[in-house]
């Protein structure tokens, strides 16, 4: 038989139940659009995670003190300055900064009325922390009501504070415009306003926040924890070197400082570990419906054995026969490949469309999983194909023609 005759024939043997070839290049077409779907909500997620690495990450530096040991004992090498914030905003790529320290109370409670009810039930205290005027804009916090104490309430010590999120749910204050004051203690501040969303701090959203001069003078704060930078992107490895020396110029070691780097080994890692999720999600649809074509080719076979025989008795060889299994099993694939690649493109935007992300797909993914329809469908077929070839013609007229 020709090329011609071959494709002829088995584009006519596919094509003589629709739908049996329906079925069979349903299972393909979900197999491989499980395989371009998952690997293209792979690389969109990927490429979302890249984003908020270079949102967040990559423009926020942490600044603390380093430890060392004294006679057995670890304790930090210098105490970060209070006016920390003013001395680094002069470096170059430094978009906001502020401090933040917790403030020990001692036995002292946190409350909005210094009421002592021994038969109420005890409840954990909100930390109170100091902070400089800062810290809201360096830390990306919102205000949810009222506002965020300024330089003035920090230099005058006044007795006000802002509460976190969660903290004002604690203690019940919900809005500011009446002036509500917390009590720590016997003494009373008041209440200016609430905020939310500091992710880069998250203890903040659970406690009392005072001004830092308040907390000084008021409680007895020490040093700062830690100074919170947020820097323009790329600024890391400048801010890194220049905030240390700003801080204090003759001892610049005594500072730890946490810098985003231009390539993230966890961002690399997180895309991996969801690329491979993914790629074996779709591994294994794409053999369900590989042994979908496998099962159906087979069962042509056996229902065209009588054919088969005919076929060798008037001179078909066995490469023909195996040949013409072969062309429609792959032919099958290469069919299902197609239409479960155009759907999964378009599961892939209607996806990013929904969650309002970029949608990416790499297009040699896209041609090469039509490709591999007909691959899937070759291998399939293979088995079935060496079995029509092995009918000899005596055994099929047996069989009954």
């Amino acid at each position: 038989m020709s090329p011609r005759d071959l494709w002829a024939e088995a584009l006519h043997g596919i094509g003589t139940r629709p739908t049996r070839l329906f079925l069979t290049v349903l299972g393909t077409v979900l197999g491989i659009g499980a395989v371009v779907v998952t690997v293209g909500l792979a690389q969109t997620a990927a490429g979302q995670i890249t984003k908020q690495f270079d949102a967040v990450a990559a423009t926020q530096v942490v600044v603390k003190p380093d430890k060392g040991r004294f006679k057995g004992e670890e304790r930090d090498l210098a105490a970060l300055p209070w006016d920390g914030e003013d001395r680094v905003r002069q470096v170059a790529g430094v978009v906001a900064a502020g401090s933040v320290t917790t403030v020990d109370i001692g036995q002292a409670a946190v409350t909005t009325a210094p009421v002592n009810d021994p038969s109420s039930a005890a409840q954990a205290a909100p930390k109170v922390m100091a902070a400089s005027a800062g810290l809201l804009d360096a830390v990306r916090g919102q205000v949810v009501t009222g506002r965020f104490f300024d330089a003035g309430h920090d230099a005058r010590a006044d007795r006000v504070v802002v509460l976190g999120a969660g903290a004002a749910q604690r203690l019940g204050v919900h809005r500011v415009d009446r002036q509500p004051a917390v009590f720590i203690g016997d003494v009373a501040y008041t209440v200016i306003g609430i905020i939310d969303g500091m992710h880069r701090v998250p203890a903040l959203k659970d406690a009392v926040i005072l001004p830092a001069s308040t907390a000084r003078q008021e409680l007895g704060a020490g040093s700062p924890d830690e100074l919170q930078i947020r820097i323009a992107t790329g600024a890391g490895a400048v801010v890194a070197h220049q905030a240390p020396i700003a801080l204090d110029p003759n001892n610049p070691e005594a500072y730890k400082v946490q810098a985003p780097t231009t390539g993230s080994s966890v961002q690399a890692n997180v895309q991996a570990d969801v690329n491979a999720l993914f790629l074996a999600l779709g591994g294994v649809a794409l053999v369900v419906g590989g042994l979908g074509i496998a099962n159906v080719t087979l069962l042509s076979v056996l229902e065209r054995v009588a054919e088969i025989g005919l076929r060798r008795a008037l001179g078909a060889s066995r490469r023909a026969i195996a040949g013409q299994f072969v062309i429609e099993s792959a032919t099958t694939g290469l069919l299902g490949g197609l239409m479960g690649t155009a759907l999964a493109v378009l599961v892939v935007v209607g996806v990013s469309a929904a969650r309002d992300w970029t949608p990416i797909l790499d297009l040699r993914v896209a041609f090469g999983s039509a490709l591999l329809g007909a691959v899937v469908g070759l291998v399939a077929g293979a088995y079935p194909a060496i079995k029509a070839a092995s009918i000899e013609p005596v055994t099929a007229l047996r069989g009954g023609v």
